[in-house]
């Protein structure tokens, strides 16, 4: 695909800043410079070709990206040079470098193994479990569970801030970042791919992006703060949402970067599709999450693809505009299935069984889709996005 570096041709609004605009006029980021020469196709590239991930989120649903980079890792002729990640995909995406800053890719893969255990040691406590009887009823479903139908009702009347008003530390994830990551190998590593991570700034709804080097585990929280669960983060005197509901997840940052591949993976959890319309509750909440948190991406899918079409057309021009390669991976046929109370499903069973779905889906994509990585899109986003 192609995409301008920076341009208001035919009327397009320009791209925006890889960090947020402050209030006042001033800027956090820097604007890239226009006229960088645009990335050739990678035609007869010796070793490795290098590719950007983009990994979305979506609660523990993120075991599902697990399973995919554990694929990719094993995939000696990719090497991952950048990764934009959202709550879960962000969470996925810190392992993977300080994984690959420690260790290389059996270091990212053990890395990334520890985490999702870590985290599924947590569930083993937490409160939202089917009973024996549940889970042979419902499997991962949550929502007929008195537990689930208890939280629900709880988190509608009541938000964090009048549920923990003192406040008292109640998310989990905090504990697994202690447990798992080494901020100053994470944010340290001169080697490891670049990582940036998006946040919403609850005051200005704009997206905030975070760079390797700017994390903490204020970052990550922030990045998968879901509103009506968890305060608001607060960092460097703002307050902060999940990053999901204006970058899920943020590809600009991508492409944005001097010398950057042409080609951005995108992993995707969230079904865009259905065939059905819903009609109970809770399927009616599953497709309203699912829409909301796919509205950033398709906003910037229709964005490339618009784009596109101008350079095809000889309106838009090289060498003023970057050419991409957009892939997808993802078993939307699979995630239809699961509603939205399994997002906090983090029973070891069903987090390992969509680690070996997204491992499968990765093997699939590759297998069909490998050569055309620097050379063409292996996603018709006219067809998928708009």
């Amino acid at each position: 695909m192609a995409l301008p570096c920076r341009s208001t041709a035919a009327g397009l609004p320009p791209d925006p800043p890889v960090t947020e605009r402050k209030p006042g006029g001033s800027e956090e980021g820097v604007h890239p410079i226009e006229g960088t020469p645009a990335a050739p196709p990678v035609i007869g590239q010796a070793g490795p070709r290098r590719v950007n991930l983009a990994l979305q989120g979506g609660g523990t649903h993120g075991a599902f990206t697990w399973g995919v980079l554990l694929r990719l890792l094993e995939e000696e002729s990719i090497e991952v040079a950048a990764i934009s990640g959202t709550s879960a995909g962000a969470i996925n995406g810190a392992a993977f470098v300080q994984g690959m800053a420690e260790g290389g890719r059996a270091g990212a893969a053990a890395l990334l193994d520890r985490l999702w255990a870590a985290i599924g040691a947590r569930y083993a406590f937490s409160p939202l479990r089917n009973s024996p009887l549940e889970e042979f009823i419902w499997g991962p479903d949550l929502s007929h569970s008195l537990a689930w139908q208890g939280f629900d009702a709880l988190t509608r009347l009541f938000s964090p801030y009048q549920l923990n008003p003192f406040p008292i530390e109640m998310n989990p994830l905090r504990r697994v970042l202690e447990e798992v990551l080494d901020l100053t190998t994470l944010c340290g590593a001169a080697a490891a791919p670049q990582f940036f991570v998006t946040a919403t700034n609850v005051r200005t709804g704009k997206p905030r992006i975070f760079k390797r080097q700017e994390l903490t585990r204020e970052t990550l929280l922030a990045s998968a703060c879901l509103p009506n669960l968890f305060r608001a983060v607060e960092i460097d005197g703002e307050a902060y949402w999940d990053g999901g509901f204006l970058g899920n997840p943020a590809l600009w940052p991508l492409y944005e970067q001097r010398g950057a591949p042409p080609d951005i993976v995108l992993v995707g959890i969230n079904p865009i599709s259905r065939p059905d319309i819903p009609q109970t509750v809770q399927d009616i909440n599953t497709r309203v999450n699912e829409i909301g948190f796919n509205a950033s991406l398709m906003y910037e899918m229709r964005a490339i693809e618009f784009v596109q079409r101008l350079v095809d057309q000889g309106v838009l021009k090289p060498p003023r505009y970057q050419r991409l390669f957009v892939h997808l991976i993802e078993d939307e046929e699979r995630m239809r299935r699961l509603g939205i109370s399994t997002k906090y499903n983090g029973n070891w069973e069903f987090l390992t069984g969509l680690r070996e779905d997204g491992r499968a889906a990765a093997d699939a994509w590759l297998t069909e889709n490998r050569g055309a990585i620097g050379q063409r899109d292996s996603v018709d986003l006219r067809a998928r996005f708009l």
